[in-house]
């Protein structure tokens, strides 16, 4: 009987850092030709870059901002084999900076989906249960092909054409067909029954009327999906304890990244990986979604376990006394693999 159908999740998922050079340079190491590749410096602040291969490299957006796509020549300039090429801009290859990539594999080349009532452009991975979906809006409910064949637990979703917020949608809210959190912003659980009109399922997902970050009549738009696959990925909740004495998330995996935020108000959506600090305690300070703030160390700590992490400090943003928090994690390694060999804690 198989555990998971991913033994091993770098295979899928894959952080790498690298330091600038300000002349073109490729980054190797990645282990797979990337499909979706977020770019945040490290020691300075500045925005976060998106980029994805079915809008097509040089063209980006920030999570930071609500800003439409923009395009950099000299930016993420082409997916590679084994990783991905920058040009010269300084957003992402200045030499005086550091930076971390956060990699992940859909399905390549995207194809037209019918599945809904809007046809979409979609690459998709339904082993990994990722999925890259451009759309047009028509300002009316309609449905959208994410191409899964599973239902979507979380999707995150752009408007390319204006300046609009992210709208994320997560089946861990409380009503998730009616609510959605901002991903660039750090306002509360908003919910309006015109947001994405009817629950998702292994084929589609809803868009309503109201919103036209969501679905402007002709505007683009850019949707990353995702479903649960055991063993590599999760996306559920959790309650704060208020304690250094954290709250256990189980995950079922070695979690290698992680974002999380509360479903209050004055939150952040902040990211932990292993690879900027392998080690526990984390104490690394996060780098938020919503931010161009850059990472630090301190008051933060938090601890990566074969099955899932362990919350070690009691901040507002990461573990306040009975606040719900969100989160999407993605493994390191399967707790137990396909062929049931458990794998150790850290």
């Amino acid at each position: 009987m198989a555990y998971t159908d991913i033994d091993r999740s770098s295979d899928y998922f894959n952080t790498k850092l690298y330091s600038g050079t300000n002349t073109p340079q490729s980054i190797t190491g990645v282990g797979f030709q990337p499909d979706w590749t977020w770019i945040k410096v490290r020691n300075v602040a500045d925005n976060h870059y998106i980029y994805d291969s079915v809008r097509g490299a040089t063209k980006f957006v920030h999570s930071d901002l609500t800003s439409a796509e923009g395009t950099l020549t000299n930016g993420l300039t082409s997916f590679d084999s084994d990783g991905f090429s920058l040009g010269d801009s300084g957003s992402t290859n200045n030499a005086s900076n550091t930076f971390a990539s956060w990699n992940w594999l859909a399905g390549g080349t995207a194809s037209s989906n019918t599945d809904g009532s809007i046809t979409s452009n979609v690459s998709a991975n339904t082993t990994s249960g990722f999925s890259i979906v451009s759309y047009t809006g028509t300002g009316a409910n309609a449905t959208v092909g994410h191409g899964l064949g599973a239902v979507p637990k979380m999707l995150i979703v752009k408007n390319r054409t204006d300046s609009a917020s992210w709208f994320v949608y997560h089946g861990s809210l409380g009503t998730p067909v009616n609510e959605y959190l901002l991903l660039d912003s750090t306002n509360a659980v908003g919910s309006n029954s015109g947001t994405w009109n009817s629950n998702p399922t292994s084929s589609v997902f809803g868009l309503g009327s109201t919103f036209g970050a969501l679905n402007g009549s002709s505007k683009n738009y850019i949707a990353y999906c995702f479903a649960e696959k055991k063993g590599f990925s999760k996306f559920g909740s959790y309650t704060g304890n208020g304690s250094t004495d954290g709250t256990f998330v189980y995950t079922g995996f070695k979690p290698a990244w992680v974002m999380f935020r509360s479903t209050s108000s004055l939150r952040e959506w902040c990211i932990i990986d292993t690879v900027r600090q392998p080690n526990n305690p984390n104490t690394l300070e996060y780098p938020a979604a919503n931010s161009s703030n850059a990472e630090s160390t301190g008051g933060f700590d938090k601890d990566f376990l074969s099955n899932g992490f362990k919350l070690r400090s009691a901040t507002n943003n990461f573990n306040n006394s009975g606040e719900t928090y969100i989160y999407m994690a993605f493994a390191s390694n399967p707790f137990v693999t396909s062929t049931g060999v458990p794998t150790t804690a850290r």
